[in-house]
């Protein structure tokens, strides 16, 4: 057995692992790299294995850091099955598809600036059409039903409870008298989370591939994150501001529409109307009411009783068309935009920033993590001056930021995850999915723990086991 780390090695974006087993190839996840915009394009562009030669693709869940790059596989030669849940697949047909048309308006962008230099223009990534041959080789898996994908290779997936649909994956592979059970993570939710159900551990493993995203930090307990939501609120509705929220489309979004419909209803906050800006969000919102018995109990039985829709409650307006989105810059009376992408690398929070940054009554409210270089990374970490679109922008606004609503565990539960395992019987441990400063305090507190073998590979590294 082979393991080779592609993708989200010592970072936090474009997962991607290649499982070598019994003559088959398996490709966990296939994200897109997120990052400085000079690294990303020849980053996702090449593979690190020739395409054609992947048997099958296990996709964790729909976020473009671990799905956005499946399209560009499929062009250069994957034909095998794409192998994730039901929700991970409805995700999908539109996360893909939008991904493809905000390449599609970036490489425009791009390639006027380059006509202007005399250079030769850029092409996408992928294109719709590609997008829509690569949907129809995904197959939809039920939680806990093993499945065969290889010679005396079986799948299981179980609720990672990150987002809607994400799977922890199970691989049982067989070689020759010996059977080694493999885990892959995928990204780990936090436990006692809106909306989401708690995370099904994998258990009984020999080898582990764990996200260590927060593999350092610790999160605020819900309640004091939820009293700093109204703080801020209340503060920036007083001095007539707007609060802008740069969130994933997928999960995040759902998840601070239905803590605000809460905050609401609990007459917590001041009654300002709240708009997501985001179609893409619009849409997956459906997918969420489609798929309700995967939501958690709480949420399911909110809309069992039918009272109030909490992704559409009467303060809420979801925005669609673009001329919408550009009237919101002229509001003037206080309220809360919530826009993706997450990381501020693309979509309409963009046009929100740009227009609002050097406004000192806005707040800027980040809910999640944002990877090195990205635009949300440098406004957290403070930076004073700040390119959107090419332009130099200087910030005079308010940049916070509450770690406690992220959809990704931190270091108690990571510990916690693999304390259900036996140091005795779980050989090695690989820690993706993080940057170096997180990996390395986490290998640490492993080891102390009697996990002998972590490892923290590099780009490119192959494992033999």
């Amino acid at each position: 057995m082979k393991i080779q780390f592609c993708g989200a090695a010592r970072t936090v974006t474009g997962s991607q692992f290649v499982v070598s087993a019994n003559g088959t190839s398996i490709l966990l996840d296939c994200g897109m790299f997120q990052g400085r915009r000079s690294e990303t394009y020849e980053k996702n562009k090449n593979f690190f294995f020739d395409p054609s030669t992947i048997d099958s693709l296990i996709l964790s869940h729909a976020h473009i850091d671990h799905s956005g790059n499946i399209p560009n596989l499929v062009k250069k030669g994957f034909s095998g099955s794409i192998y994730a849940t039901e929700p991970t697949v409805d995700l999908c047909k539109i996360m893909l598809k939008d991904s493809a048309y905000l390449q599609q308006k970036d490489v425009e962008w791009v390639n006027r600036i380059r006509a202007r230099k005399n250079e030769p223009p850029v092409e996408p990534l992928y294109t719709i059409e590609d997008v829509e041959a690569s949907l129809d080789l995904f197959v939809g898996i039920e939680y806990d039903k093993t499945f065969t994908i290889g010679n005396g290779i079986n799948a299981t997936f179980r609720d990672a409870g990150h987002i809607l649909g994400s799977a922890s994956t199970l691989l049982e592979i067989k070689e020759g008298s010996v059977c080694k059970r493999l885990g892959y993570t995928g990204d780990i939710g936090q436990p006692n989370m809106p909306i989401i159900r708690d995370p099904n551990q994998l258990r009984d493993l020999d080898i582990l591939l764990m996200e260590s995203t927060y593999g350092n930090r610790h999160h605020s307990p819900h309640t004091d994150s939820e009293e700093k939501l109204v703080q801020l609120i209340i503060e920036t509705a007083q001095s007539g501001g707007k609060i802008i929220i740069p969130a994933f489309a997928v999960g995040r979004t759902q998840a601070i529409v239905y803590i605000l419909h809460k905050l609401f209803n609990a007459n917590r906050i001041p009654e300002i109307p709240v708009f997501v800006d985001s179609p893409m969000a619009n849409h997956a919102t459906e997918v969420f009411r489609s798929h309700l018995e995967d939501l958690d109990r709480e949420t399911y039985r909110v809309f069992l009783q039918g009272n109030e829709d909490p992704f559409g409650f009467k303060r809420l307006k979801y925005i669609e068309t673009v001329e919408e989105s550009k009237r919101l810059n002229s509001l003037s009376y206080p309220h809360i935009i919530i826009s993706a992408s997450g990381m501020a690398e693309g979509g309409r929070i963009l046009h929100h920033l740009r227009n609002n940054i050097i406004d000192r009554r806005t707040l800027v409210l980040f809910v999640g993590h944002a990877a090195k270089h990205t635009l949300a990374r440098k406004l957290i970490d403070g930076e004073k001056r700040v390119r959107i679109f090419g332009e130099e922008h200087i910030v005079k606004c308010r940049v916070e930021k509450i770690d406690a609503f992220s959809a990704h565990a931190d270091r108690h539960d990571l510990l916690k995850y693999v304390d259900t395992n036996s140091p005795s019987k779980l050989n090695n441990i690989f820690l993706v999915h993080g940057e170096l400063e997180q990996m390395e305090p986490l290998s640490h507190a492993l080891r102390s723990k009697g996990y002998k073998n972590v490892h923290i590979p590099e780009p490119g590294d192959t494992i033999e086991l």
